[in-house]
């Protein structure tokens, strides 16, 4: 599974699954520009990755701007001279709520970053894969997207939103050497999850088949699964990466 001579953005690539992701692909020799909205991060980031041998930059990115979005292919392009591969992973969760209790406010912010947002990259991405022959995109979905849980009503309708918009795009596209596939992880020891009080961590972990929680690593190793020529027949699916968690 080798990203040598290919280009490739992770948005979300400042911490969690996106910086594994990053890293991951930069171990299999692609040149990556890591996106995020924090600088400081992202820098930290690119310098482990080329610290130990591998290609990367940083480019700050919106993913819910239309012109921020665009920014990035533009980046890849100017700096690397190319486009090949993308994983669209930016995202932010929601704080419990049961339907009727939700501020506006937060539906808007969740619906603009992990709906809008991934929306936003694939039409920029997409623009620039029909014009140079192809690519192949992953975006970041989740298993609250494909099974109700309690307290996560805007998280869930947009990661079904993902879910949808890459089987949609998977069909479209096909016939232009362009797969779009997404990837639906299950509870990950993320920075959003390793902030918890440990009291509910260890809830989580429980509600675990396995009894713990998944690495971003994990998740990391099936985008670039998905991203690879490994994968080339493999279009329009979400790949659950769950440790069981779906079955329960």
């Amino acid at each position: 599974m080798s990203f040598v001579d290919q280009v490739a953005v992770v948005t979300g690539g400042a911490s969690g699954i996106g910086e594994a992701t990053a890293k991951l692909l930069a171990a299999r020799g692609a040149r990556v520009v890591v996106a995020d909205v924090t600088e400081e991060a992202g820098a930290r980031v690119v310098a482990e990755i080329n610290a130990g041998g591998g290609a990367a930059t940083f480019h700050r990115v919106d993913v819910s701007d239309a012109a921020s979005a665009q920014g990035l292919v533009d980046a890849a392009l100017s700096t690397y001279g190319g486009l090949h591969l993308a994983a669209n992973i930016a995202g932010v969760g929601q704080p419990p709520s049961r339907l009727h209790d939700m501020d506006v406010a937060v539906w808007d912010r969740i619906m603009d970053i992990d709906l809008k947002g991934v929306w936003l990259c694939m039409k920029a991405q997409l623009s620039h894969f029909l014009a140079h022959g192809g690519g192949s995109i992953v975006n970041m979905a989740s298993g609250a997207g494909l099974k109700a849980t309690p307290g996560q009503p805007a998280y869930a309708a947009a990661k079904a939103g993902v879910i949808a918009l890459s089987q949609q795009a998977a069909l479209e596209y096909a016939r232009d050497g362009i797969r779009v596939n997404a990837v639906a992880p299950g509870l990950i020891a993320s920075p959003a999850v390793a902030a918890l009080p440990e009291e509910v961590r260890a809830q989580y972990a429980a509600g675990q088949p396995s009894g713990q929680l998944g690495r971003p690593v994990d998740v990391a190793h099936t985008v670039a699964w998905l991203l690879s020529d490994d994968a080339a027949f493999v279009s329009g699916m979400t790949h659950l990466v769950d440790g069981a968690w779906f079955q329960r």
